[in-house]
């Protein structure tokens, strides 16, 4: 759609389409080369996602008494990042699946406890 839409960039768009539907093609023809990319790619983010957790939590501790829940979801989370990467492959597909779930349980939490508070603070 780029392509057509954006005149001055369209051989770029165009080229990023055919590169995409190339690596669609593959990543059908091989999935478990695809799995495996994907499993080293989210131990990436997740260490990525720890890191900018960690720095979140320094930031917010002038105004936050609650900052060290957010500094320890972002340790564990690099430690999943961590762990993730030095799984065996067939251990991954389990692994990637509870991390995740790990994951989004401590963004729901740190979520919840912040809601609260922001409560609080809009009761004073």
């Amino acid at each position: 759609m780029l392509a057509v839409l954006d005149r001055r960039w369209r051989w770029l768009w165009a080229l990023f389409a055919v590169l995409l539907f190339a690596g669609g093609i593959l990543a059908f023809i091989h999935p478990h080369n695809t799995f495996a990319a994907f499993a080293d790619i989210l131990g990436f983010v997740f260490l990525v996602i720890g890191a900018f957790w960690i720095a979140e939590a320094f930031a917010e501790r002038p105004v936050s008494e609650l900052w060290w829940l957010t500094l320890i979801a972002g340790i564990l989370m690099v430690i999943l990042a961590f762990w993730v990467e030095g799984e065996f492959f067939l251990d991954k597909a389990a692994t990637l699946l509870v991390f995740a779930g790990i994951w989004a349980l401590m963004h729901g939490i740190t979520d919840i406890i912040r809601a609260f508070q922001i409560r609080r603070y809009a009761a004073d």
